[in-house]
């Protein structure tokens, strides 16, 4: 999953954070004929162009740089000297405060090692996969004999949020679906209304006091076995809680992303989808080529330390430089016929989704077992399963790309007759 240590921060905007530096000549005109509402709403036939002529460009209403190619975004994001995270622009860190999200050399490597150990491949499978298995059972049961449902929060999301609270141990009395849901989308909207200039309400703030005082109550729970109360041992509380938020973050963004788009893409390719039914050795690329075609975290923000040539460009100290995942995934330097969800794909996983060098998702083999499981049990459960022709969506945003729905149908089990009502008289 693209969890804390990989979702990036949302891009500033012009009216309320300048950059450091005039846009610099020599002019880049399609960086400048590029609009956030385009990216936002279908932003690949304008990555490829950029992608093509101007691979680092300058973007007045991103008010920074965009790499689109993949071997430049690999030298950004492996560079944490030269392009950083920790900039006082970065706005998540403006609502929880300093985490591995937002740091950057041993301070990075402080926050981030105290909850490395449980996403590991072996642990992730023994310590999560009997879970994940118990509660996608469960909620397809809730759903089955309804024949329709909006899977992204009837599915992706409670799940999501369940593998997140189970790996944190965040179990404490409040902490619902529900209310981690609610905690979750006004930390969100607070974070996009701090980046775009608007004076936030109080609801991000009292959210996250909230996460953290239920963080803090499971640290003091007298079992103490949580990741919560392991990583307690290691960092102050304000750091344990300022990275569950972030992990939660991620954990829910990205996942119920990386389930939801995978989905999409499955049903909207029904050849693709019936070479997978007899054949769920296939799963694993699928999801890998899923991730590649529609990462559902689009962009990684860095900020350059000091003056640097990047391709074509000169970046300038303070510059904000915004790798674009979503154009890097569709590189046919890399990745022949890019635009085409296959499955068959040789590659797939040198996708870039997962971000790069020392803020790589650190729980990136949780999101895929738990995208594997929820896939094989949907598509196994629910005969027939397909999308509800009545409710089209397709992904959308600048920052997080998923579709805002995602209606389904299927063929409902037909009821077992009460023997003793249709038998004869």
């Amino acid at each position: 999953m693209s969890t804390a240590d990989s979702a990036p921060s949302i891009p500033p905007v012009p009216s309320s954070q300048p950059s450091p530096s005039e846009p610099p000549p020599p002019p880049f005109p399609l960086g400048a004929a590029t609009t956030l509402a385009e990216l936002a709403r279908d932003p690949h036939p304008r990555l490829a162009e950029l992608r093509a002529h101007e691979p680092v460009s300058w973007l007045p209403e991103l008010n920074g740089w965009l790499v689109t190619r993949r071997d430049l975004a690999l030298s950004v994001m492996r560079d944490s000297a030269t392009f950083t995270v920790d900039d006082p622009r970065f706005s998540t860190a403006q609502v929880v405060g300093p985490s591995m999200l937002s740091l950057d050399g041993a301070e990075h490597t402080r926050h981030r090692e105290p909850f490395q150990a449980p996403f590991r491949p072996r642990q992730v499978h023994e310590g999560f996969a009997a879970f994940i298995e118990r509660e996608t059972d469960r909620l397809i049961t809730a759903l089955e004999t309804d024949g329709s449902a909006e899977l992204r929060r009837a599915f992706a999301g409670p799940l999501a949020v369940a593998v997140m609270t189970e790996a944190l141990g965040l179990t404490v009395a409040g902490t619902s679906t529900d209310t981690v849901l609610s905690w979750y989308d006004s930390i969100v909207r607070t974070v996009s209304d701090i980046t775009a200039g608007h004076e936030p309400g109080p609801d991000g703030t009292t959210a996250y006091a909230q996460l953290r005082a239920a963080v803090e109550a499971t640290v003091a729970a007298p079992t103490g076995t949580s990741l919560l109360a392991s990583a307690a041992g290691r960092l102050t509380p304000p750091e344990v809680a300022s990275n569950a938020a972030v992990m939660m973050f991620g954990g829910i963004e990205t996942v119920e992303a990386m389930i939801t788009n995978a989905l999409l893409h499955l049903l909207q390719n029904p050849a693709q989808l019936a070479l997978l039914r007899p054949d769920f050795a296939l799963l694993d690329t699928a999801i890998e080529e899923s991730l590649r075609l529609e990462p559902g975290a689009a962009v990684v923000d860095r900020y350059a330390t000091r003056d640097t040539p990047l391709g074509p460009a000169t970046i300038h100290k303070g510059d904000l430089v915004t790798v674009s995942l979503a154009a890097a995934n569709r590189d046919p330097a890399t990745f022949p016929h890019p635009d085409r969800f296959n499955i068959h794909r040789e590659n797939p996983h040198l996708h870039l989704t997962f971000a790069h060098g020392p803020h790589h998702c650190i729980a990136a083999h949780l999101a895929r077992l738990e995208t594997r499981i929820a896939l094989h049990r949907l598509l196994t459960r629910l005969p027939a399963l397909h999308l509800d022709p009545t409710h089209p969506s397709t992904p959308h945003g600048l920052i997080f790309r998923k579709p805002p729905t995602l209606h389904v149908l299927w063929d409902s089990p037909t009821p077992t007759p009460n023997s003793e009502l249709s038998g004869p008289s």
